[in-house]
């Protein structure tokens, strides 16, 4: 698998959170898209992030914890989604893509397990993120590309 060093640019963005199960993050996803819609947020032009606190094959359902997050220009303004303003911030990231279904996004494991520590870099005190770059109705899970990042000092 291909790992990048990329300089991240800061990132502002729209956020649903989500506590609880992995198999729940439907219902906050469907709620960030009806926002994004409402909005008037295209894919093309606003990118889709999700930001990894744990990993849910590890941590107890309960405590899973993730941000889905749409990238805008503007502050969110109250809204009955519960969409709220974030940051991802800049900074360096190791980076690898991910081809195929998002239920199983290899790259992450790959970043942590077989890279970072043959790689001599440290981690930042940022979770990992993801950036869903095709999504859509139409996006068959084969067709799926997600670049993985992993920020490091």
């Amino acid at each position: 698998m291909e790992v990048k060093i990329v300089d991240f640019p800061e990132t502002k963005v729209a956020v649903i959170e989500h506590l609880g199960s992995p198999a729940f993050e439907h219902e906050p996803v469907k709620k960030l898209m009806a926002w994004r819609i409402e909005n008037k947020l295209p894919p093309e032009k606003h990118q889709s992030y999700g930001v990894h606190y744990n990993n849910p094959a590890t941590t107890p359902a309960e405590e899973y914890r993730v941000d889905l997050c749409i990238s805008i220009k503007h502050e969110v303004a109250p809204n009955p989604q519960g969409v709220i303003n974030k940051v991802i911030p800049s900074g360096r990231c190791a980076v690898a893509r991910h081809v195929g279904s998002r239920n199983n996004i290899t790259a992450a494991a790959y970043l942590y397990d077989q890279w970072l520590p043959k790689s001599g870099k440290k981690l930042r005190d940022y979770p990992v993120f993801f950036h869903y770059v095709n999504v859509g109705p139409n996006v068959q899970d084969h067709e799926m590309i997600t670049d993985v990042y992993l920020p490091l000092l």
